[in-house]
């Protein structure tokens, strides 16, 4: 089994490339996906979060009001920790147990937005950033997500810089490029990945 470790900064294309691994045959942890069902109604993680917070951040239906918890704790590093505290091992337990599921020979890829904010890196056996101008994320925030220029800026300042998670790059994929020249690419990186995991390419 290899263990892939995939990042980026916000709008960088990131899902997009987990998207195409997948197609390749990439068996895909996607940490914010696992973030969100460790705190679905019902989880003890839901529970613990509205202890810390309190029951303003549920929405009227009994989920937690994701804006709202966003909006108190991105404006407040310790309350930030405070939910990371509770979040984050939730998502590593979870994340193992995929893993440990896999097939042995599985090139496994964990879709993981903070990994070089939190020092992910020696986790995994490849880290793959995927890289794109500061233009471009703020296009896409713009353009494609519906976000205010200020609040694009913000969310992008709240990461580490490319220059950062350029340094604990083994691979990084340019995503300033046209769909088909990415789609090359990553079926580039995907051979390379094969052969570090000594499978057979399909």
């Amino acid at each position: 089994m290899l263990k892939v470790g995939l990042t980026g900064g916000i709008g960088a294309g990131k899902s997009e490339v987990s998207r195409l691994l997948v197609e390749c045959g990439a068996v895909l942890i996607d940490a914010d996906r696992i973030s969100r069902e460790v705190v679905a109604p019902g989880t003890p993680g839901l529970a613990a979060v509205v202890d810390a917070f309190g029951p303003d951040v549920l929405a009227a239906d009994g989920s937690l009001d994701r804006p709202k918890l966003g909006s108190i704790v991105f404006a407040d590093p310790d309350r930030r920790a405070a939910l990371n505290a509770i979040v984050h091992p939730l998502v590593g337990a979870r994340s193992r147990e995929l893993e440990a599921a896999a097939p042995e020979d599985a090139v496994v890829v964990h879709d993981v937005p903070l990994l070089t904010e939190n020092g992910l890196a020696p986790l995994y056996d490849v880290v793959i950033v995927v890289d794109a101008s500061t233009e471009t994320q703020l296009d896409r925030l713009v353009r494609l997500r519906g976000m205010t220029e200020e609040d694009a800026r913000a969310r992008m300042a709240a990461q580490a810089t490319r220059e950062k998670r350029r340094e604990i790059a083994d691979i990084v994929i340019d995503n300033d490029v046209p769909l088909q020249d990415l789609r090359r690419r990553v079926r580039e990186v995907w051979t390379e990945l094969v052969e570090r995991a000594g499978t057979p390419t399909p």
